[in-house]
């Protein structure tokens, strides 16, 4: 609708005007929607990390064996590789908002999931489901980002945007075990009260997300619906698979902060506390985002050095703090490790999406994400059968040194990529 309020048909963005892509009259200017994506983006990635702390005391109703742990986390890494597959990259075509608002909703489902079926069975589904709803909405929101901020400050530098996505993507992971542990230790009915509080959270975020502008243009014919699939230049090919290498091996490190460090903590370590367990894995997490903020002036190529650095430090850190065991090695290396992951993966984002054309860029970064959510399962569940066949603390150097060598090996290869 125009300003008077008649029909006016638009099939782009040409400036910060209130007006989205089919003429349809919105609340919010492209600048305060890009605030309420990037709200809505932190809010849905601190929900999936929310149950960290909790598992604990899933396990201590249920009485399941900690393999189980690996694969009810697993769910939700499953969730979100099929989703990234199946419609990561559909908001290329249907629309950002569409697909993001959708995403949202899905995890208000897995909220009600969690309340309303308290069974082992209910919680494989309510991770299955918070997955799909972040493996639809990482790709989605990342790329709505940019080009909200583009459209908003076109004068700009691009990479802005694409740090405060990555800060609110690790921000909103951190947030969540932070929470969940302040409830599960000082508030009653703890498996409970973080979903009601999160399930407020998700509604207005997603009457949020309803009221942003789109920013793809509108196609006279929609293409046919395919799967996944990443066509880039046979040149670009090698950059793309480091770049996804070394996302799988970070994200990897994170699938160990989000799943199994409460059980190492409290069995390894001896340390119990419910907030504990959720302050670790936060600080884990911040050290991702805070390195970005605070390296953002170096070269992308320094702060990958940098990142490889700190994640080599922080492996060895983590692997000796579960050998000896002590506890103040074992969190600074998860800490120094996180400020690692933080860097490389910033620098594989940008890496990927310096591959694609503006067409292809949100199915590019869905491509990624999918490697790297990869990483946040398949070693978990890796670890989770070492620790039921091997020494717990055994099955920990043997992920930290398979970790190491393969972000080591990737980041070589960007590195080398870069300089030519």
């Amino acid at each position: 609708m125009d300003l008077r309020g008649e029909p006016e048909d638009m099939t782009t963005l040409t400036g910060p005007r209130a007006i989205d892509t089919v003429g349809t009259r919105v609340r919010f200017a492209h600048g305060p929607g890009f605030w309420a994506i990037a709200a809505a983006f932190l809010t849905t990635m601190a929900f999936s990390t929310v149950p960290t702390p909790l598992y604990a005391l899933y396990q201590q109703r249920d009485g399941f064996p900690t393999f189980l742990i690996t694969v009810i986390f697993a769910a939700y890494a499953v969730g979100v590789m099929a989703s990234l597959y199946l419609a990561g990259h559909v908001s290329d075509w249907l629309g950002r908002r569409r697909v993001a608002l959708v995403a949202v909703l899905a995890e208000v489902v897995a909220a009600l999931i969690f309340l309303f079926w308290r069974d082992v069975p209910g919680l494989l589904l309510a991770r299955f489901v918070t997955g799909v709803g972040v493996g639809i909405l990482t790709a989605t929101a990342t790329a709505h980002l940019s080009e909200l901020r583009r459209i908003a400050r076109p004068d700009e530098d691009p990479s802005r945007s694409a740090l405060i996505s990555t800060v609110v993507n690790l921000g909103g992971l951190a947030i969540g075990p932070l929470v969940g542990g302040l409830l599960a230790q000082y508030v009653g009915q703890p498996l409970d009260r973080p979903y009601e509080v999160f399930l407020v959270l998700l509604v207005i975020s997603a009457l949020g997300v309803a009221l942003v502008p789109e920013t793809v243009e509108r196609r006279e014919t929609r293409p046919a619906y395919r799967p996944q699939r990443v066509a880039l230049p046979a040149a670009a090919k090698p950059q793309f698979f480091a770049a996804a290498v070394g996302a799988f091996a970070a994200f990897a490190i994170f699938g160990l902060f989000t799943s199994l460090a409460p059980t190492f903590l409290a069995g390894t370590l001896h340390h119990t506390s419910r907030l504990l367990a959720g302050v670790v894995t936060f600080a884990v997490f911040s050290a991702g985002a805070a390195s970005q903020v605070v390296f953002v002036r170096l070269s992308r190529a320094r702060q990958l050095q940098l990142g490889l650095a700190f994640m080599s430090a922080g492996l060895a850190g983590i692997a000796v703090g579960g050998l000896t065991p002590s506890l103040a090695l074992f969190v600074v290396g998860g800490v120094i490790a996180g400020a690692g992951v933080g860097l490389v993966f910033r620098a594989a984002v940008a890496t990927a999406a310096g591959l694609a054309d503006a067409d292809s860029r949100g199915e590019v970064l869905a491509a990624l994400f999918l490697v790297a959510y990869a990483g946040l399962a398949l070693p978990v569940l890796a670890i989770g059968l070492g620790i039921a066949l091997l020494p717990a603390e055994l099955a920990l150097v043997l992920f930290a040194g398979i970790i190491l060598v393969m972000v080591n090996a990737a980041g070589l290869r960007m590195l080398a990529a870069d300089r030519r």
